[in-house]
Protein backbone atom coordinates (compact mmCIF):
# COMPACT_ATOMS: atom_id res chain seq x y z
CA UNK A 1 0.00 0.00 0.00
CA UNK A 2 1.49 3.35 -1.04
CA UNK A 3 1.68 6.42 1.17
CA UNK A 4 -1.17 8.17 -0.66
CA UNK A 5 -3.61 5.36 0.10
CA UNK A 6 -2.43 5.17 3.73
CA UNK A 7 -3.13 8.87 4.24
CA UNK A 8 -6.55 8.63 2.60
CA UNK A 9 -7.54 5.57 4.66
CA UNK A 10 -6.34 7.34 7.81
CA UNK A 11 -8.63 10.28 7.05
CA UNK A 12 -11.54 7.96 6.23
CA UNK A 13 -11.04 6.02 9.47
CA UNK A 14 -11.02 9.28 11.46
CA UNK A 15 -14.29 10.34 9.83
CA UNK A 16 -15.83 6.91 10.45
CA UNK A 17 -14.98 6.90 14.16
CA UNK A 18 -15.95 10.57 14.66
CA UNK A 19 -19.32 10.20 12.93
CA UNK A 20 -20.18 7.04 14.85
CA UNK A 21 -19.42 8.81 18.14
CA UNK A 22 -21.53 11.80 17.06
CA UNK A 23 -24.39 9.47 16.07
CA UNK A 24 -24.20 7.85 19.50
CA UNK A 25 -24.39 11.26 21.19
CA UNK A 26 -27.33 12.34 19.01
CA UNK A 27 -29.22 9.17 19.96
CA UNK A 28 -28.59 9.85 23.65
CA UNK A 29 -29.58 13.51 23.25
CA UNK A 30 -32.86 12.52 21.54
CA UNK A 31 -33.61 10.07 24.34
CA UNK A 32 -33.32 12.74 27.04
CA UNK A 33 -35.04 15.40 24.90
CA UNK A 34 -38.10 13.15 24.54
CA UNK A 35 -38.23 12.80 28.32
CA UNK A 36 -37.99 16.53 29.02
CA UNK A 37 -40.83 18.83 30.12
CA UNK A 38 -40.92 20.33 26.61
CA UNK A 39 -41.86 17.00 25.00
CA UNK A 40 -45.02 14.90 24.96
CA UNK A 41 -42.88 11.96 25.98
CA UNK A 42 -42.07 8.71 24.27
CA UNK A 43 -44.45 7.50 21.58
CA UNK A 44 -45.53 3.89 21.26
CA UNK A 45 -43.22 3.49 18.27
CA UNK A 46 -40.15 4.74 20.12
CA UNK A 47 -37.47 2.37 21.36
CA UNK A 48 -34.10 3.55 22.63
CA UNK A 49 -32.28 0.58 21.12
CA UNK A 50 -34.04 0.97 17.78
CA UNK A 51 -33.30 4.70 17.77
CA UNK A 52 -29.63 4.07 18.52
CA UNK A 53 -29.53 1.39 15.85
CA UNK A 54 -30.97 3.80 13.31
CA UNK A 55 -28.54 6.62 14.15
CA UNK A 56 -25.48 4.37 14.22
CA UNK A 57 -26.55 2.51 11.08
CA UNK A 58 -27.17 5.77 9.24
CA UNK A 59 -23.80 7.14 10.40
CA UNK A 60 -22.05 3.97 9.27
CA UNK A 61 -23.58 4.15 5.79
CA UNK A 62 -22.94 7.90 5.59
CA UNK A 63 -19.30 7.58 6.62
CA UNK A 64 -18.65 4.77 4.15
CA UNK A 65 -20.28 6.53 1.21
CA UNK A 66 -20.05 10.19 2.23
CA UNK A 67 -16.64 9.87 3.86
CA UNK A 68 -15.25 8.10 0.82
CA UNK A 69 -16.66 10.88 -1.36
CA UNK A 70 -15.02 13.54 0.81
CA UNK A 71 -11.61 11.88 1.06
CA UNK A 72 -11.14 10.24 -2.33
CA UNK A 73 -12.92 12.78 -4.53
CA UNK A 74 -13.56 16.20 -3.00
CA UNK A 75 -10.24 16.35 -1.13
CA UNK A 76 -8.40 15.55 -4.38
CA UNK A 77 -10.44 17.35 -7.06
CA UNK A 78 -11.40 20.50 -5.14
CA UNK A 79 -8.26 21.18 -3.11
CA UNK A 80 -7.56 24.38 -5.09
CA UNK A 81 -11.12 25.72 -4.65
CA UNK A 82 -12.25 28.14 -1.96
CA UNK A 83 -13.35 26.80 1.41
CA UNK A 84 -16.87 28.17 0.91
CA UNK A 85 -17.29 26.54 -2.50
CA UNK A 86 -16.23 23.08 -1.34
CA UNK A 87 -18.29 23.24 1.85
CA UNK A 88 -21.39 24.23 -0.14
CA UNK A 89 -20.75 21.49 -2.73
CA UNK A 90 -20.26 18.91 -0.01
CA UNK A 91 -23.43 19.90 1.86
CA UNK A 92 -25.49 19.61 -1.33
CA UNK A 93 -23.92 16.24 -2.01
CA UNK A 94 -24.70 15.21 1.56
CA UNK A 95 -28.40 15.99 1.15
CA UNK A 96 -28.49 13.63 -1.84
CA UNK A 97 -26.66 10.95 0.17
CA UNK A 98 -28.96 11.47 3.17
CA UNK A 99 -32.06 11.04 1.03
CA UNK A 100 -30.57 7.80 -0.28
CA UNK A 101 -29.79 6.64 3.28
CA UNK A 102 -33.31 7.49 4.46
CA UNK A 103 -34.84 5.48 1.63
CA UNK A 104 -32.59 2.48 2.31
CA UNK A 105 -32.95 2.56 6.10
CA UNK A 106 -36.73 2.80 5.71
CA UNK A 107 -36.78 -0.30 3.53
CA UNK A 108 -35.01 -2.16 6.35
CA UNK A 109 -36.64 -0.72 9.47
CA UNK A 110 -40.28 -0.40 8.42
CA UNK A 111 -40.94 -4.07 7.55
CA UNK A 112 -38.53 -5.39 10.20
CA UNK A 113 -39.46 -3.17 13.16
CA UNK A 114 -42.69 -1.30 12.52
CA UNK A 115 -45.03 -3.76 10.73
CA UNK A 116 -43.32 -7.12 10.74
CA UNK A 117 -44.76 -7.64 7.25
CA UNK A 118 -43.10 -7.73 3.79
CA UNK A 119 -42.69 -4.59 1.69
CA UNK A 120 -45.44 -5.71 -0.69
CA UNK A 121 -48.02 -5.58 2.10
CA UNK A 122 -50.30 -2.47 1.87
CA UNK A 123 -49.86 -1.68 5.57
CA UNK A 124 -46.06 -1.74 5.14
CA UNK A 125 -46.28 0.55 2.12
CA UNK A 126 -48.43 2.97 4.12
CA UNK A 127 -46.03 2.82 7.07
CA UNK A 128 -43.07 3.40 4.72
CA UNK A 129 -44.69 6.55 3.31
CA UNK A 130 -45.44 7.76 6.83
CA UNK A 131 -41.83 7.05 7.78
CA UNK A 132 -40.50 9.13 4.85
CA UNK A 133 -42.72 12.09 5.83
CA UNK A 134 -41.53 12.05 9.44
CA UNK A 135 -40.28 15.58 10.42
CA UNK A 136 -37.38 13.95 12.26
CA UNK A 137 -35.65 13.51 8.91
CA UNK A 138 -35.58 17.31 8.45
CA UNK A 139 -33.95 17.58 11.87
CA UNK A 140 -31.37 14.97 10.90
CA UNK A 141 -30.62 16.72 7.61
CA UNK A 142 -30.03 20.00 9.47
CA UNK A 143 -27.79 18.44 12.12
CA UNK A 144 -25.80 16.25 9.77
CA UNK A 145 -25.35 18.93 7.12
CA UNK A 146 -23.61 21.01 9.82
CA UNK A 147 -21.50 18.00 10.84
CA UNK A 148 -20.54 17.28 7.22
CA UNK A 149 -19.74 20.96 6.60
CA UNK A 150 -17.45 21.06 9.63
CA UNK A 151 -15.87 17.76 8.55
CA UNK A 152 -14.97 19.25 5.18
CA UNK A 153 -13.67 22.40 6.85
CA UNK A 154 -11.55 20.22 9.16
CA UNK A 155 -10.11 18.36 6.14
CA UNK A 156 -9.23 21.67 4.47
CA UNK A 157 -7.63 23.06 7.61
CA UNK A 158 -5.69 19.81 7.97
CA UNK A 159 -4.46 20.24 4.38
CA UNK A 160 -3.50 23.85 5.10
CA UNK A 161 -1.32 22.90 8.05
CA UNK A 162 -0.08 19.67 6.47
CA UNK A 163 -0.95 16.07 7.22
CA UNK A 164 -0.65 15.39 10.94
CA UNK A 165 0.27 18.95 11.96
CA UNK A 166 -3.25 19.92 13.06
CA UNK A 167 -3.34 16.86 15.32
CA UNK A 168 -0.07 18.01 16.89
CA UNK A 169 -1.69 21.39 17.61
CA UNK A 170 -4.70 19.71 19.23
CA UNK A 171 -2.52 17.42 21.35
CA UNK A 172 -0.21 20.29 22.29
CA UNK A 173 2.82 18.30 21.16
CA UNK A 174 4.84 21.46 20.53
CA UNK A 175 3.36 23.62 23.26
CA UNK A 176 6.75 23.44 24.94
CA UNK A 177 9.88 23.55 22.74
CA UNK A 178 11.43 20.16 22.02
CA UNK A 179 14.58 18.93 20.32
CA UNK A 180 14.19 16.91 17.13
CA UNK A 181 16.47 15.48 14.50
CA UNK A 182 14.98 16.39 11.14
CA UNK A 183 15.85 16.44 7.46
CA UNK A 184 15.25 19.64 5.48
CA UNK A 185 15.07 20.28 1.76
CA UNK A 186 15.11 23.76 0.26
CA UNK A 187 13.58 23.46 -3.22
CA UNK A 188 13.89 26.56 -5.37
CA UNK A 189 12.55 27.48 -8.82
CA UNK A 190 15.41 28.12 -11.27
CA UNK A 191 15.72 31.44 -13.16
CA UNK A 192 12.81 32.85 -11.20
CA UNK A 193 13.84 36.50 -11.67
CA UNK A 194 13.94 36.31 -15.47
CA UNK A 195 10.73 34.25 -15.55
CA UNK A 196 8.91 36.81 -13.38
CA UNK A 197 10.14 39.62 -15.63
CA UNK A 198 8.94 37.82 -18.77
CA UNK A 199 5.54 36.74 -17.44
CA UNK A 200 4.57 39.73 -15.32
CA UNK A 201 3.46 39.65 -11.69
CA UNK A 202 0.00 38.10 -12.04
CA UNK A 203 0.97 35.35 -14.46
CA UNK A 204 4.12 34.59 -12.47
CA UNK A 205 2.03 34.25 -9.33
CA UNK A 206 -0.25 31.79 -11.16
CA UNK A 207 2.83 29.84 -12.28
CA UNK A 208 4.02 29.54 -8.67
CA UNK A 209 0.53 28.50 -7.59
CA UNK A 210 0.39 25.75 -10.22
CA UNK A 211 3.96 24.64 -9.54
CA UNK A 212 3.55 24.33 -5.77
CA UNK A 213 0.19 22.63 -6.23
CA UNK A 214 1.58 20.07 -8.69
CA UNK A 215 4.51 19.06 -6.49
CA UNK A 216 2.40 18.75 -3.34
CA UNK A 217 1.46 15.10 -3.82
CA UNK A 218 5.06 13.96 -4.48
CA UNK A 219 6.02 15.67 -1.21
CA UNK A 220 3.19 14.27 0.89
CA UNK A 221 3.36 10.78 -0.56
CA UNK A 222 7.05 10.65 0.34
CA UNK A 223 6.15 11.44 3.97
CA UNK A 224 7.36 15.01 3.64
CA UNK A 225 5.88 17.99 5.47
CA UNK A 226 5.61 21.36 3.76
CA UNK A 227 7.14 23.69 6.31
CA UNK A 228 7.16 27.04 4.49
CA UNK A 229 6.66 28.75 1.18
CA UNK A 230 9.17 31.57 0.78
CA UNK A 231 8.70 33.40 -2.50
CA UNK A 232 9.65 30.94 -5.23
CA UNK A 233 11.00 28.43 -2.72
CA UNK A 234 9.39 25.68 -0.66
CA UNK A 235 10.96 24.27 2.50
CA UNK A 236 10.21 20.59 3.09
CA UNK A 237 10.86 18.67 6.28
CA UNK A 238 10.96 15.04 7.38
CA UNK A 239 11.50 13.34 10.68
CA UNK A 240 14.86 11.60 10.42
CA UNK A 241 13.18 8.18 10.38
CA UNK A 242 10.65 9.04 7.64
CA UNK A 243 13.20 10.80 5.45
CA UNK A 244 15.69 7.93 5.52
CA UNK A 245 13.05 5.22 5.03
CA UNK A 246 13.16 4.16 1.36
CA UNK A 247 15.19 7.32 0.73
CA UNK A 248 11.98 9.37 0.79
CA UNK A 249 13.87 12.65 1.11
CA UNK A 250 15.71 12.00 -2.19
CA UNK A 251 12.89 10.21 -3.98
CA UNK A 252 10.67 13.22 -3.30
CA UNK A 253 12.85 15.36 -5.58
CA UNK A 254 12.68 12.88 -8.46
CA UNK A 255 8.95 12.31 -8.07
CA UNK A 256 8.38 16.07 -8.16
CA UNK A 257 10.50 16.38 -11.29
CA UNK A 258 8.66 13.48 -12.90
CA UNK A 259 5.32 15.11 -12.05
CA UNK A 260 6.30 18.42 -13.65
CA UNK A 261 7.54 16.64 -16.78
CA UNK A 262 4.24 14.80 -17.03
CA UNK A 263 2.52 18.19 -17.08
CA UNK A 264 4.98 19.91 -19.41
CA UNK A 265 2.36 20.42 -22.14
CA UNK A 266 0.14 22.31 -19.69
CA UNK A 267 3.01 24.58 -18.64
CA UNK A 268 4.13 25.19 -22.22
CA UNK A 269 0.62 26.14 -23.24
CA UNK A 270 -0.04 28.46 -20.27
CA UNK A 271 3.40 29.96 -19.67
CA UNK A 272 5.63 29.06 -22.62
CA UNK A 273 8.07 27.20 -20.37
CA UNK A 274 8.48 24.13 -18.17
CA UNK A 275 9.56 24.93 -14.58
CA UNK A 276 12.96 23.66 -13.52
CA UNK A 277 14.16 23.61 -9.94
CA UNK A 278 17.14 22.89 -7.74
CA UNK A 279 17.31 21.53 -4.22
CA UNK A 280 19.60 21.31 -1.21
CA UNK A 281 19.30 18.59 1.43
CA UNK A 282 20.73 18.36 4.94
CA UNK A 283 19.83 17.12 8.42
CA UNK A 284 20.50 17.95 12.03
CA UNK A 285 19.02 18.94 15.37
CA UNK A 286 16.44 21.71 15.58
CA UNK A 287 14.23 23.19 18.27
CA UNK A 288 10.56 22.71 17.37
CA UNK A 289 7.80 24.64 19.09
CA UNK A 290 4.70 26.78 18.77
CA UNK A 291 5.21 30.50 18.21
CA UNK A 292 2.66 33.31 18.14
CA UNK A 293 -0.78 33.97 19.58
CA UNK A 294 -2.94 35.48 16.81
CA UNK A 295 -1.29 33.50 14.00
CA UNK A 296 0.11 30.51 15.83
CA UNK A 297 2.51 28.27 13.96
CA UNK A 298 4.94 25.44 14.60
CA UNK A 299 8.43 26.61 13.74
CA UNK A 300 11.86 25.05 13.61
CA UNK A 301 14.96 26.95 14.63
CA UNK A 302 18.59 26.00 14.42
CA UNK A 303 21.70 26.30 12.29
CA UNK A 304 20.56 23.33 10.20
CA UNK A 305 18.08 25.52 8.30
CA UNK A 306 20.67 28.16 7.41
CA UNK A 307 23.10 25.47 6.33
CA UNK A 308 20.53 23.74 4.11
CA UNK A 309 19.68 27.07 2.48
CA UNK A 310 23.36 27.71 1.76
CA UNK A 311 23.74 24.20 0.31
CA UNK A 312 20.89 24.85 -2.11
CA UNK A 313 22.41 28.19 -3.13
CA UNK A 314 25.58 26.33 -4.22
CA UNK A 315 23.74 24.40 -6.93
CA UNK A 316 24.24 27.02 -9.64
CA UNK A 317 27.92 27.49 -8.80
CA UNK A 318 28.59 23.73 -8.89
CA UNK A 319 26.42 23.25 -12.00
CA UNK A 320 24.03 20.73 -10.47
CA UNK A 321 20.34 20.63 -9.59
CA UNK A 322 20.65 18.59 -6.40
CA UNK A 323 23.12 18.81 -3.54
CA UNK A 324 23.10 16.99 -0.21
CA UNK A 325 25.41 17.00 2.76
CA UNK A 326 27.68 13.96 2.71
CA UNK A 327 26.73 13.31 6.34
CA UNK A 328 23.14 12.72 5.25
CA UNK A 329 24.18 10.65 2.24
CA UNK A 330 26.06 8.31 4.58
CA UNK A 331 22.89 7.83 6.63
CA UNK A 332 21.03 6.94 3.46
CA UNK A 333 23.55 4.34 2.29
CA UNK A 334 21.69 1.34 3.73
CA UNK A 335 18.51 2.11 1.76
CA UNK A 336 19.69 4.51 -0.92
CA UNK A 337 19.23 3.50 -4.56
CA UNK A 338 20.64 6.77 -5.89
CA UNK A 339 24.28 7.39 -6.82
CA UNK A 340 26.14 10.28 -5.22
CA UNK A 341 29.58 11.70 -5.86
CA UNK A 342 31.44 13.37 -3.01
CA UNK A 343 32.65 16.90 -3.74
CA UNK A 344 34.68 17.19 -0.57
CA UNK A 345 34.52 20.08 1.90
CA UNK A 346 32.84 23.17 0.43
CA UNK A 347 32.84 26.63 1.96
CA UNK A 348 29.34 28.03 2.42
CA UNK A 349 28.46 31.70 2.68
CA UNK A 350 28.28 32.86 6.27
CA UNK A 351 29.65 29.57 7.62
CA UNK A 352 33.00 29.40 9.42
CA UNK A 353 33.42 25.66 8.91
CA UNK A 354 33.19 24.09 5.46
CA UNK A 355 30.61 21.37 4.85
CA UNK A 356 31.28 18.19 2.88
CA UNK A 357 28.78 17.96 0.03
CA UNK A 358 27.73 15.30 -2.48
CA UNK A 359 25.95 15.60 -5.81
CA UNK A 360 23.76 13.15 -7.71
CA UNK A 361 25.34 11.42 -10.67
Amino acid sequence: MNQKTKIQLSKLTTILVAWLIIALLIGIYDHFAFASDYSLGYSEKYSFLQSMGFHIGAALIASVFGGTFLVFYVDEKYRDKSYGFTIAAVCIGFIVVFIFITLVMGLVFVPLVYTGKPLTNPSTVSAYIEYLLNPAHAKNILVWSIIVGFTQLFLQINNKFGHGVLLNFIKGRYRNPRRENRIFMFLDLKSSTSIAEALGNEKYHQLLKDFFSDITNPIIYNKGEIYQYVGDEVVISWTLENGIENSHCVKCYFDARERIQALKDKYQEKYGLVPEFKAGLHYGEVIAGEIGIIKRDITYSGDILNTTSRIQSKCNELNTEFLASTALVKLLQSQNTFNFKSLGPIELEGKIKSVELSMLI
